[in-house]
């Protein structure tokens, strides 16, 4: 039977698009399928959070089957036949959606705009018909703690009166000095739990675009980036240049006529020089720079939005104040940071458990990557990211510090780092930034690196070129303690990562070598490859090491190991040199570890296809179902994952350091910025079980 959760209010304002979304990451960490119904929506142009959500949580379900009917039609069709047939379309509607998909979160109504008649009622009474559980969110702005606390006993008893299953309350947009008191209050005199959100100023304020897009604005200049920026303040030009400079503020919107040369080029060389960073420029009065002006404006600060109203400053100030920030397909950064609000005041397995989600046996490339950023979450961590200045890191720097998932050291020349940074609209907040050049920790560095490379003829006069290298300097910052991973490779080789971690961190007492796993996340299951990106040719001694840390790793994150040591034969069917390094370091890993499931030497398909498996070794514990593939060589290992990752369009997750003293990962050149997203978070998980004094490797 569907099962599904519906999240409602009980008026306009509540800011419940941040629990939807917060509710949705849930259930899609531990259900494959997953359902959106609405039961009203306005008729006035696209569901921006559906919009959202099916682009973030890769939804196949069509837009059409979302909706219930227009609010138009709805209260047409109450005043024409009454509320039971109203109710009973909807139903219908409903269960279209609950036949196709596992779970279905439903979107309550949004109280704006509606001519229904007593619209919490009709919530309630539709949670009830669907057989949902219901979650009860009250908007808090403006509100003090005392009428927040009443207005949210309130909204609880109401629904609870009707009949519904309320399973938790959240009070949203609270004042941040009021949150924990609230939240507190709340718990100890109502039956269910309740949360309690701080408001957070940047998901109220609207994204460039969505200002655009309202007030029908010409773009001039910019990028996507640059409209992605949230406009936090809006400061508008009328003064001469040396008053109006100061007046700007980190995230500000320009408005200025659009014949005020003088403040255009002055805002954005202030934006270039990142004192301070702005949000864009708006130009009224139809009035707009020439082409001259306008390549100027664009050499100044490029990437930075210009764009253009035909209205004067006042009826367009008097729009401006009128946006409000929403959560669409548009601003995915105001969806991490909404994320990570949610995450961080929500007991999030307390609420999974409230509304019933039980873990589906498949393990999507989703629910892999959820389950990376919930882990990495539970234990902070520091990791050091040496590539400071490049786009797709600090990209990644973003996502991870809006949700929370750990905290970071980034490497280069910290003015290069803000420019960049707001370049791209992004808000480093606590990031550390770390000038290797000019650090205090260079001299230290130095002494620690000609100390253990003496051996080599490493002197201190030297070792202070050496450390200056950014690779060099990270994996320093992780020997010493002041980071506890390390993540590179967006631009530098796999040579320039991790032969600094070789030299300085060095292997664990219980490993031969250094070696790599991929996960690779299958439609509807996990494996783990190794080793594909370090050992060209490893012998039977290090193939078996390479076998028991896959195993270890493999666990380390939620997958069972059991281990095909491949090979081009299957059991005694085969011999020559290559097939007996298998079979030896098969022999090897059951003599150094009898509690590991290993089987070897034997073919890809015999390893991970049931039916052939029965064939070829039946009875074999590990055959049919293998989740750790141990290649017998670079050439084979590397080929095979880059072919299941295209052909069979597998997310493709590492390569996975393992062996090492400490975790350093490397990242490909072509590495995406959810690729460095995953990469670090696996990083912060190593680094949580090298702390508790748990090797990855057995």
């Amino acid at each position: 039977m569907t099962r599904s959760v519906y999240v409602t209010g009980t008026d306009r304002g509540d800011g419940r698009q941040v629990i939807e979304l917060g509710v949705m990451e849930l259930l899609t960490r531990h259900v494959d399928r997953v359902g959106v119904f609405r039961p009203l929506v306005h008729g006035d142009g696209p569901d921006l959070l559906f919009g959202l959500l099916r682009a973030r949580y890769r939804l196949t379900q069509s837009p059409e089957s979302v909706y219930g009917l227009s609010y138009a039609e709805a209260s047409a069709l109450q005043a024409e036949r009454g509320t039971d047939e109203l109710v009973s379309h909807l139903v219908e509607r409903y269960l279209a959606v609950a036949r196709e998909y596992e779970y279905v979160l439903v979107l309550g109504t949004d109280y704006v705009g509606s001519n229904l008649p007593d619209e919490l009622a009709l919530n309630a009474r539709l949670a009830n018909e669907f057989g949902a559980s219901v979650i009860t969110v009250v908007g808090g702005q403006n509100q003090t703690a005392e009428s927040v606390r009443a207005e949210a006993r309130n909204a609880y008893r109401a629904y609870q009166a009707l009949g519904c299953d309320v399973v938790a309350l959240v009070v949203n947009r609270v004042a941040p000095g009021d949150r924990e008191s609230i939240a507190e209050r709340l718990t100890a005199s109502l039956p269910v739990p309740c949360y309690a959100l701080p408001e957070d100023a940047t998901l109220s304020a609207p994204t460039v675009a969505q200002i655009v897009r309202k007030l029908d604005a010409e773009v001039l200049l910019g990028d996507d980036a640059g409209l992605a920026r949230d406009a936090k303040d809006f400061v508008f030009g009328g003064a001469m240049l040396p008053v109006f400079l100061p007046a700007l503020t980190d995230g500000c919107l320009v408005v200025t006529p659009g014949d005020r040369v003088d403040l255009i080029l002055g805002a954005l060389a202030a934006h270039s020089a990142g004192a301070p960073p702005i949000a864009g420029v708006l130009l009224t009065l139809d009035q707009k720079p020439g082409p001259e002006i306008l390549a100027l404006a664009d050499r100044l600060a490029p990437g930075t939005p210009v764009a253009s109203v035909p209205e004067g400053s006042f009826p367009t100030a008097a729009e401006l104040f009128a946006i409000e920030g929403k959560l669409d397909g548009t601003s995915p950064r105001k969806a991490e940071t909404a994320l990570g609000l949610f995450e961080r005041h929500v007991d999030t397995a307390a609420l999974t458990e409230r509304i019933s989600v039980a873990a589906t046996p498949r393990v999507t490339p989703m629910m892999f990557e959820h389950k990376l950023i919930e882990r990495s979450r539970s234990a902070r961590r520091r990791v050091v990211l040496p590539e400071g200045t490049e786009d797709r890191v600090l990209r990644a720097a973003d996502v991870l510090l809006r949700r929370d998932v750990c905290d970071l050291t980034l490497l280069g020349e910290a003015d290069a780092i803000r420019k960049r940074a707001a370049d791209l609209g992004i808000d480093l907040g606590e990031a550390q930034l770390i000038d290797p050049q000019t650090s205090p920790l260079r001299e230290r560095f130095a002494e620690i690196y000609a100390a253990a490379r003496a051996h080599k003829g490493m002197t201190v006069e030297l070792a202070h070129d050496v450390v200056a290298d950014v690779s060099y300097f990270g994996t320093l910052m992780v020997q010493e303690g002041l980071a506890d991973g390390m993540v590179s490779g967006a631009v530098h080789s796999t040579a320039a990562t991790i032969r600094p971690a070789f030299e300085i961190i060095k292997t664990a007492p219980d490993a031969q070598i250094v070696s790599s796993v991929f996960f690779m996340c299958l439609a509807d299951r996990v494996l783990v490859y190794g080793d594909c990106a370090v050992n060209p040719d490893p012998n039977a001694e290090q193939l078996a090491d390479i076998a028991i840390q896959s195993a270890g790793t493999a666990q380390q994150f939620g997958v069972e190991p059991r281990i095909a040591m491949l090979s081009y034969s299957t059991g005694t069917s085969g011999s020559g040199a290559d097939v007996d390094k298998v079979r030896r370091a098969t022999e090897i890993v059951r003599e150094r570890r009898p509690d590991l499931l290993v089987e070897g030497p034997i073919q890809y398909d015999a390893a991970v296809d049931a039916a052939v498996a029965a064939t070829k070794l039946p009875g074999s514990e590990v055959a049919g179902k293998a989740t750790v593939l141990v290649f017998p060589d670079l050439n084979t290992g590397n080929n095979t994952y880059k072919a299941v990752q295209r052909s069979a369009g597998a997310v493709a997750v590492g390569p996975v350091l393992q062996g090492l003293r400490k975790p350093v990962n490397d990242l490909s050149r072509g590495a995406l910025v959810q690729d460095i997203v995953n990469t670090v978070a696996i990083t912060a998980i190593q680094a949580q079980g090298e702390q508790r004094g748990e090797r990855v490797e057995p």
